[in-house]
This record gives structure tokens, C-alpha cells and sequence, in this order.
């Protein structure tokens, strides 16, 4: 190892390299994972558990049940109440929540003053405030409707409940910040005491009817101690649907959100790491051959002298053990430092998204690293080693020809290649075809596997094809003159030495190719997901009711959100609830076609809105028995109406249908409610803002969420994730440019004597330079060429395995970042040169000559 510190170094590099990216990967894929869960259920705060209902069905008794389970810190529950909060003539709908009974389960901080504690006291949202015109100390108007004791008889004998407003003065004790963005489709939330929102909660709600929890949130003594506190609380809460952590909540969550399927530990994790582990493998064990293939001659030397095949087998494997467990190590203590800088510096480009400040090192962080680089570097040292070992000593001092079709190791490598191509290909079309049934699970690991499989027979085999490749092109630029011409003929001098040197920068391309190409298709699916969970900006609705139906919209309103500047477009609707002829009830929402087009995320879901049709979404016709109907008669005041069914693939809570046909039969009902859609290049939060600033003016109580700035929430997440990748990437680079130089380094001093013998028949430095860059660029402009192709395809692949369950993934070629691969390969292939080339030209011809 002394003696060959030089090219055990280069092997080392490539060694430490793919285990920074393997660490590296691993981290991203946590920190991915954690912010990606902190996002989507940023309600739970630092809670250890929750205690949820699908039914709605927990009562406060339950709480207190909860509270007493031992190793319980706080428990309490999530709950939201609205209420009209007016001052000095503005009038805000406002989202409320309790104070939490410990600081773990309220995702809200106070920026300013204090949590309320009285029954008197608020605290605000500081766009609230400021919308309002109050400070600490100041007060405001609180309007609530409490529900009588005592129910009224109607006419016709039955009883109801009816109530009155009651109004509040409250004092502003604190202004809050939604870090988060928890509660930002409802405007923020404001703070009133716990027992206080369970009396306003409890005063709105009839006599009758106890009021409900659907979820309470848990934090412990022991965060350590989950499982015996979970057993417990499911003892304590019968009632409860189950009794998660909030990762695994979390986790339920995005699954929902993503067709049952954990897509970000499949995708970000589970993935992006085998991928990662197989690319580094194969980067190892590329350079580690090479390596030990240019000591042929050495080990044939020592049998010569009497070394026996055990001898050598345990010194290179000892060497190759000692080598890669090093080179491990301090690729972990890189890749690590690498996310860790990335950590340091993200505050920097205002992600939106809350990241961890350090990195948080685990056994499988350490310890999957380190085992790759160590039984990849093995495994690449055992064939050569063996080959060396079981040849007779006077044959392996001969030069060792390339494999070719016409002998019996080339005939089984070209076997072995094709078997492996066919099948892993096969097997990524599997992948994508379970992926596209639902099966996205044993899908990726289908496509994941065959693309792994198909990469190495596709390395395999390049031995027999890529140096012809490198060579036709060769002799398109054979006319610039003999250094050209040399350069092309040595990349058919010997096919090992080519292919081993272009499959290098292959492997790198591919993985480049295959990430961008994923993220771009991801990326276009992501948004169209999104477009669908989120399919308007911002909703105005009334919070008032005229009989069953809610009350018509003020003029007043309709026009101030119409002035609102960052808006692209508005369109005034009408929400109703509308009985069939078996008197089902249906939530309709009635618009003119091109507005609702105009204003909504996904307006190819309303080409079939016209005159006469009921365009129903899947979710609709599945909860209000619509399945397999053609057509719908509708009934109301004013008579009667039979509409076809049109049903669409989206997920609106409502049907949708033309004003006409609801004026059929309603004939009074008036639009309640305001769809905006947000201007493309507006601040999101501030565009919201200046609409409840707007409507804040009108002196009327509207309700105005603003869905967009949670879906901006959730792009900021996936921004942040393909910020995340587009860093790996350039690990992948670095990892492609290192195999490049290390290989053509390596073959550059395996010809030190046919350079020299060049130079003593008369070929000058500069074309020896010239021969080198030429063959460097045409080997490595070969291998990109065909990592672009191959990562096109992993990566269209891949997006579709994992997330056919969204729809259709279109295949999203980033041209640009194509070009950019291609001539960074190039001038990659030219810098490997520079080094080699340097060390050729400065040997003396006869030096050269006279080495062995």
C-alpha cells in the first residue's frame, strides 16, 4: 500500500465520493421526511401523540381522561370557533383556537405580550392586528351566536332551537406568529383561553347536542416512553379511532393526500437511497478494478517467487478492506458536512420552510455508508484478484487481450450483458405498469431493481459496442490531423481501457439525467396534484343563512374584491343545497362556465359544463349515491329540472351546474359566495391579506379563506425538496468527473511506453496534448450521450412508478439541463486530460522507454 500510495489515492477518492453521496443522501432523505411532515400536520406542533376520531365523536370528558393517564404531561384538544371580530368600523370573520396547556401542542408563538388567560383576553395574529388597527391593550368587539335554552315551537308543532347575537369586549394581551403557516388557509388564528372557547363552543351548540372533538393532541413526561402511553390512552379513550405519534399521523396524512401511498419515504427515501447505493457501487468498483487490474503484472510476479493463491487473495482483500473502510469514513464525515453546510446556508435564500439546524446522525446514516464502501470495494477487488491468483504465472506476464465475441469469457460477458439488459428493461416496464394499478410499492421496487440491473448490463456489455462507437465518431474529426486520428484508434486499442474510462462519466450522466428528468416530470405532476387538492385561490363566502340556504352576498363586497389588485380574476357563484326527486340531498354550486374557468386551477374539468348537464366529481357521486346515474331530476321551490350527468375526475365537495338550470328551481336564490384565483408573480400572502383587508372595509361579515397560501405552503415543500436533489446532483458531478480523471489517468501511465515511442518517431507535445484531450472528449461525450438517454428514461420511469396514483405523469424532457450534461461531460473528458498529458510530455522519451 506504501508503494502504491499514488493509485490507492485515486481509488480512495472515488471510494470517499460515493459514500459522502450515499451519507449525504440518507440525511436529505430525513431532513426531506421531517420537513415534509412538520408541513402537512403543522397543527400537531411538537406533540408525542394524538388521540383522533374519524367520527368527531370525542367530548371533553375524554380530554380529561387523557390527562390522567399516567406519563401524560398536557393534553388537549384541537378545536376552531369563528367569530366576527370588529374595531373602529372593520369587521374580520376570525378563525379562533385555545391556548395550549403546554407549549408543545400550539404551533403558534407569541411574538409580542402574552398568551391570554382570561376570560376577557385575546390574542391576535399580527396581520390581524394591523388590519384591525390594535395594538397590546387595546380592545375589540367579539360577535358570537348563542343557541337558547329553551327550544321554541314552530307552527306546525315541532321544536327548534333558535339564538341570538351576543357580543364580547375583549383585550388584546398578545400578538402571534403562525411559523408554519398551521393555520394560514383561515386568515391565522387568534387565541382566546381554553376554557373560554370551550364555553363559546359549548354556548353555540343546542342543549341537545354535547359538542365533539375530532382530535387531541398529547405531549409526555418521557417523549421516550411512547408505547406503553399509547396502550394506555387507547384503554382510557375508547372512543378514539387510534392513537398515533405524529410522525405516523403525519405519514397517514401524506398517504391520503397521495393515493394511500407514502410517497415521501418511497420516493425521497426508499429511492433516492438505493439509487444512491448502486450508483456508488458501481463508481467503486469501476475505479477499484482498474486498479487492481494494472497490478496483474505484480501479482503474477509474486507467484513467480512462490506467493500462493491464499497469499494473494488475503493481501489485496486485507488492502481493499483497510483502503475502503478509510475512504468510508471520511466520505461520512464529508457528506455530512456537506448537508450540514447546505443547513447553514439555506436560511440565506428564504425557503419558507422551517429546516433543522443540525443534521441528525443515525446507525443507518453510519452504517449503510460504510458497509457499501467497505463490500463494494471487496467485491471489486475479489474477480481481479482471482483472475491474477489462478493464472499461470508466465501467462499473466503477458498482456491480458480485451474481451471479444470470438472467445469463450467474451462470449459468456456478452450473455451475461444481454440477460441483463432484456431482463432489468423488463423489469423496469413492470415496475411502471404495477405502479400505474396502484401497486406503487412492489412497483418501485420492480422499476428500482430492473433499472439497477439493466445500468450494470448496459455496463457490461459496453466493451463490445462503445469503443466502435468512439471510434466512428473519431473519424468524423480524423480530418483535423494525426493526433485526431491517433486519438480515434485508440479508443479501439484497447475496448477495456475504453469502456471502463466512458462507463465512468456513464454512470454519473445517468444518475444527472435521470434526477432532472424525474424532478421536471414529478415537478409538472406535483402541480397538477396540487391544482386538484387546492382547485380555487381564495373563497369569500357569507356566514349568514336565509332559511336552508346561505344568504346572498353583498354588492358591497363583490365589489371590493373585484378592486383588489393582485387578483387574476374573480367570479361570483352561488352555493346551494338542492334535493333530488327521492329527496336526496346534493351540494351544488352554480356558475357561468367561462367565470368558473377563468378562476379555477383546473378549468378542463368544466369543458363540459352547458345548459342542461350536471357535471359531478368522483367524490360527489360516490357520497351522495350519484354512481352510474345518466341523468338527475332535481326539485326545489320553484319546480322541477332533469339535467345529464357529466362525471369528471376532481375533487370539488360539490356539483356544478349553469344558473339557469338552478334558477329552474330556485328562482330567488342570489350568488353567496366569491371565487378569486391569485395573479401569477403576486405574493401569495399578501394578496390574500389585501382581500381580508378589503372586506374588512364593508362593514359586512364575509368568511374569506385563502386556500392558495397552503398550497404555496406545499409548494415551498417541494421547492425545497428539489433544492435538496439539485445539490445531490452535484455530488453526482463531482463523483462522474472523479472516475473520468482517475481512469484516464490510470490508462494514460499504462501507455507511458507507447507515448514515448510516439514521441521518438517524431509526434510533438502539443499533439500528444492534442491526442489525449481529443480521446478524452470522445470517450467521455460517448458515455454522456448515452447516460442522457438512459437517464431520460429511469427518470420518466421512476416519476411514473411513484406517482401514477396522482394521474398521468407526463414525460418532461429539461433540454437546458440536457445541453448543460453534455458539455459539462465534454469539457470534462478535456480536464482529465490535462494532468495525463502533463505528466506524458514532461517524461523524457528514452526515461520512458527504458521503464518497465
Amino acid at each position: 500500500m506504501r508503494r502504491s500510495a499514488g493509485r490507492l489515492a485515486s481509488a480512495g477518492v472515488a471510494i470517499a465520493i460515493g459514500t459522502a453521496f450515499v451519507a449525504a443522501t440518507l440525511l436529505a432523505g430525513n431532513i426531506i421526511t421531517s420537513t415534509t411532515y412538520a408541513q402537512v400536520s403543522a397543527t400537531l406542533a411538537d406533540s408525542d401523540l394524538v388521540v383522533f376520531d374519524d367520527a368527531q365523536s370525542l367530548t371533553e370528558a375524554d380530554v380529561e381522561a387523557a390527562r390522567g393517564v399516567e406519563g401524560v404531561a398536557a393534553a388537549d384538544a384541537q378545536e376552531t370557533f369563528y367569530t366576527e371580530l370588529n374595531h373602529g368600523g372593520k369587521s374580520i370573520f376570525q378563525g379562533v383556537v385555545g391556548a395550549a396547556s403546554d407549549p408543545r401542542l400550539t404551533p403558534l408563538e407569541v411574538s409580542d405580550g402574552e398568551w391570554p388567560a382570561a376570560g376577557d383576553e385575546i390574542a391576535l395574529p399580527e396581520d390581524v392586528a394591523e388590519r384591525l388597527g390594535v395594538g397590546l391593550g387595546d380592545t375589540v368587539s367579539s360577535s358570537r351566536w348563542v343557541t337558547d335554552t329553551e327550544p321554541t315551537k314552530l307552527e306546525d308543532g315541532s321544536e327548534t332551537y333558535e339564538g341570538h347575537e351576543v357580543v364580547d369586549k375583549l383585550t388584546v394581551v398578545g400578538l402571534v406568529q403562525d411559523p408554519y403557516d398551521a393555520y394560514s388557509a383561515m386568515g391565522g388564528a387568534a387565541v382566546l383561553s381554553a376554557p373560554t372557547l370551550a364555553q363559546w363552543i359549548a354556548d353555540e351548540s343546542a342543549p341537545d347536542m354535547a359538542a365533539t372533538i375530532g382530535t387531541i393532541v398529547v405531549a409526555l413526561d418521557d417523549p421516550a416512553a411512547v408505547e406503553p402511553v399509547r396502550a394506555a390512552l387507547a384503554d382510557a379513550v375508547p372512543a378514539a379511532t387510534d392513537v398515533t405519534t405524529t410522525d405516523e399521523h403525519a405519514e397517514q396524512m401524506v398517504a391520503g393526500m397521495s393515493g394511500g401511498q407514502d410517497l415521501v419515504f418511497l420516493i425521497f427515501v426508499l429511492t433516492f437511497a438505493a439509487v444512491a447505493l448502486v450508483v456508488a457501487g458501481l463508481v467503486i468498483a469501476n475505479t477499484f478494478q482498474v486498479l487492481v487490474a494494472q497490478r496483474s503484472r505484480t501479482l503474477a510476479l509474486l507467484r513467480c517467487v512462490g506467493a500462493g493463491t491464499g497469499q494473494l487473495y488475503r493481501s489485496v482483500l486485507l488492502e481493499a478492506a483497510i483502503l475502503g473502510t478509510l475512504a468510508s469514513l471520511a466520505g461520512i464525515v464529508v457528506g455530512s458536512a456537506l448537508v450540514q453546510a447546505g443547513l447553514m446556508i439555506a436560511p440565506a435564500f428564504d425557503l419558507g420552510v422551517p429546516l433543522p439546524e443540525t443534521v441528525s446522525l443515525s446507525a443507518p446514516v453510519f452504517i449503510a455508508p460504510l458497509a457499501v464502501g467497505i463490500l463494494v470495494t471487496l467485491t471489486a477487488a475479489l474477480a481481479p484478484a482471482r483472475a491474477a491468483s489462478r493464472v499461470a504465472p508466465l501467462a499473466a506476464l503477458r498482456p491480458a487481450d480485451a474481451p471479444t465475441l470470438g472467445k469463450g469469457a467474451g462470449r459468456a460477458r456478452a450473455v451475461l450483458a444481454t440477460i441483463m439488459s432484456v431482463g432489468g428493461f423488463a423489469s423496469l416496464a413492470l415496475g411502471i405498469v404495477l405502479g400505474l394499478q396502484g401497486r406503487i410499492d412492489v412497483g418501485l421496487l420492480a422499476a428500482v431493481g430492473g433499472g439497477s440491473v439493466s445500468l450494470i448490463g448496459v455496463i457490461i456489455g459496453s466493451v463490445f459496442w462503445l469503443p466502435k462507437v468512439a471510434a466512428g465518431i473519431g473519424r468524423l474529426v480524423g480530418a483535423a490531423g494525426p493526433s485526431a486520428r491517433l486519438a480515434a484508434a485508440n479508443t479501439l486499442r484497447n475496448p477495456r481501457r475504453t469502456a471502463a474510462t466512458s462507463t465512468a462519466l456513464l454512470i454519473g450522466v445517468t444518475l444527472v439525467g435521470m434526477m432532472t428528468t424525474g424532478a421536471a416530470s414529478a415537478r409538472t405532476t406535483l402541480d397538477n396534484e396540487l391544482d386538484a387538492q387546492f382547485p380555487v385561490d381564495v373563497d369569500v363566502a357569507t356566514t349568514t343563512y336565509d332559511g336552508e340556504q346561505m344568504a346572498a352576498m353583498p354588492g358591497a363586497v363583490v365589489d371590493v374584491v373585484d378592486g383588489v389588485g393582485g387578483l387574476r380574476s374573480t367570479a361570483a357563484v352561488t352555493d346551494a343545497s338542492v334535493s333530488t326527486a327521492d329527496e336526496q340531498w346534493v351540494p351544488t354550486l352554480a356558475a357561468t362556465p367561462d367565470q368558473l374557468r377563468d378562476v379555477v386551477n383546473t378549468p378542463e374539468d368544466f369543458d363540459a359544463l352547458q345548459p342542461g348537464t350536471l357535471v359531478v366529481p368522483d367524490g360527489v357521486a360516490k357520497n351522495y349515491g350519484l354512481e352510474g346515474m345518466d341523468e338527475i331530476e332535481l326539485t326545489g321551490p320553484g319546480g322541477r329540472t332533469t339535467l345529464d350527468i357529466v362525471g369528471v375526475d376532481a375533487q370539488y365537495a360539490y356539483a356544478f351546474l349553469v344558473p339557469q338550470d338552478l334558477a329552474a328551481i330556485y328562482p330567488d336564490l342570489r350568488p353567496n359566495r366569491v371565487w378569486a384565483s391569485v395573479a401569477e408573480g403576486q405574493d401569495v400572502a399578501g394578496t390574500v391579506a389585501s382581500v381580508q383587508d378589503a372586506v374588512s372595509t364593508t362593514d359586512e361579515v364575509v368568511e374569506v379563506t385563502g386556500a392558495v397560501v397552503q398550497r404555496q405552503s406545499y409548494q415551498q415543500v417541494i421547492d425545497v425538496i428539489l433544492g435538496i436533489v439539485v445539490g445531490l446532483l452535484a455530488v453526482a458531478v463531482v463523483i462522474a468527473l472523479i472516475g473520468v480523471a482517475n481512469t484516464l489517468s490510470l490508462s494514460v501511465i499504462e501507455r507511458t511506453r507507447e507515448n514515448a515511442m510516439l514521441r521518438a518517431i517524431g509526434l510533438s507535445k502539443a499533439q500528444l496534448r492534442t491526442m489525449l484531450a481529443i480521446e478524452g472528449m470522445l470517450i467521455a461525450g460517448v458515455g454522456a450521450a448515452l447516460g442522457v438517454v438512459l437517464g431520460v428514461l429511469y427518470g420518466w420511469a421512476g416519476a411514473t412508478t411513484a406517482l401514477s396514483s396522482m394521474g398521468d405523469v407526463p414525460l418532461v424532457i429539461p433540454w437546458a439541463d440536457v445541453a448543460m450534461v453534455l458539455g459539462v461531460a465534454l469539457v470534462a473528458g478535456l480536464l482529465a486530460s490535462v494532468v495525463p498529458a502533463r505528466a506524458a510530455v514532461r517524461t523524457h522519451p528514452v526515461a520512458a522507454l527504458a521503464a518497465e
